[in-house]
């Protein structure tokens, strides 16, 4: 068994970096979409709200003296706070905080961004933990799994 998941790319870094293509793109060479006021209201409501999640899901790992970066190796799994919730708190603030740019800000690139953020998130990221945690902790994730879903609704 390997000292963590086989995770190449940082999430954070990759989620930053397609906040910023997508602001470039979209403010300077794609045409605005307006929306109602009603959905800017939403996407503000929802940066809050997806900020809330990472720092809650990231201080249950500090609490547990766990490293919150993907590729590295764990001891226990959580299952406590946002956890007993989502099984990846964390990537789906990520994504709610990409969608929410999009409907504060009417740039599209966000809302693309989002689609391949949480493909990317899924495929490449949470399938290989997932991988990973069934290794380490068989019996307890794969209850973990049962009874907790991925995505909140799925």
């Amino acid at each position: 068994m390997s000292d963590g998941p086989n995770i190449k790319a940082n999430p954070l870094r990759i989620t930053v970096g397609l906040l910023v293509v997508s602001y470039i793109v979209g403010e300077f060479f794609l045409p605005k979409y307006n929306l109602l006021y009603f959905f800017n209201i939403i996407g503000i409501l929802g940066m809050i709200f997806s900020v809330s999640i990472f720092f809650s899901a990231f201080n249950i790992f500090k609490s547990y003296e766990e490293n919150p970066v993907p590729s590295s190796n764990t001891n226990r799994l959580i299952k406590t706070g946002i956890f007993a919730y989502t099984r990846n708190p964390i990537y789906l603030s990520f994504v709610i905080f990409n969608l929410s740019m999009f409907f504060t800000f009417e740039n599209v690139m966000y809302f693309l961004s989002t689609l391949g953020l949480a493909f990317w998130l899924h495929n490449y990221i949470i399938l290989e933990e997932e991988k990973y945690l069934l290794e380490k902790f068989p019996e307890e994730f794969n209850r973990y799994m049962n009874s907790v879903k991925r995505w909140i609704f799925f």
